[in-house]
């Protein structure tokens, strides 16, 4: 039998942009033995009433102002439904992220605990805004002040291999978790940015490890957003660009 995914999808208005794409690409997804559900928790119910018209399985989640903890609010929400449900993964997708139709097929497939696919996000390298993956290696022999692993983006010939590497952080919008982790680890909730970032932290402590799957390439839509992040928090384009 297959295992049981739940696709989690933590979303409020400020992914509205993308929304159509991103329903195409859901419903595209070939995995069979699936269930997926929004967690929405935009200030307002305007984008939650939308998504539940158009008959999508969603729930409202937490608001807080601080959008980086709403949004772990939501994942750990999402946590807490796959396990309350004995569900076998928790596959982790940002509302603005469509993976291939096979993603899950793929990431199952080597029987990892922590698999995760590419997708490429604006960074700042030499003051210039360039496409990065969101993907991170440990650098060899090297900590940062906290004592973690110093880490690098890994090589272009990696990305482009189509193989599986093992790796030390990750964003979590194309993230495939096993119940096991999900019961050991959640996203903390008491944060002002990176969200992600301390949970693959939180792994690494717990010696689980990370893999990606660098044939799992996912579109992102970022280039169109009409929100920007900042220091943890959320603007509108035009205000920043001013």
């Amino acid at each position: 039998m297959q295992p049981k995914v739940l696709v989690g999808i933590t979303c409020s208005y400020h992914k509205e942009y993308c929304l159509e794409p991103f329903l195409q690409g859901l419903k595209e997804l070939t995995y069979e033995n699936k269930d997926i559900l929004f967690a929405e928790n935009s200030e307002h119910d305007d984008y939650y009433n939308k998504l539940k018209s158009l008959g999508l399985n969603v729930f409202k989640g937490p608001y807080n102002e601080n959008p980086i903890k709403r949004i772990s609010m939501s994942r750990n929400l999402l946590i807490d439904k796959a396990i309350k449900e004995n569900y076998d993964y928790l596959f982790s997708l940002d509302q603005d992220t469509i993976p291939p139709k096979d993603v899950i097929e793929k990431l199952l497939s080597h029987n990892k605990q922590v698999t995760c696919g590419v997708y490429f996000s604006r960074t700042i390298v030499n003051n210039k805004v360039v496409l990065a993956p969101d993907v991170y290696k440990v650098i060899p022999n090297s900590e940062d002040e906290s004592g973690l692993p110093s880490m690098k983006w890994p090589d272009e010939e990696e990305i482009l291999s189509n193989k599986l590497i093992q790796i030390a952080s990750c964003g979590a919008g194309c993230l495939l978790l096993h119940k096991d982790v999900i019961k050991k680890v959640r996203f903390r909730e008491d944060l002002e940015q990176f969200e992600d970032r301390w949970f693959c932290i939180d792994l690494y402590k717990n010696n689980i490890p990370i893999y990606c799957d660098t044939s799992v390439k996912c579109k992102h839509y970022i280039l169109d957003r009409p929100y920007l992040w900042k220091g943890g928090k959320l603007y509108k384009r035009e205000d920043l660009l001013k």
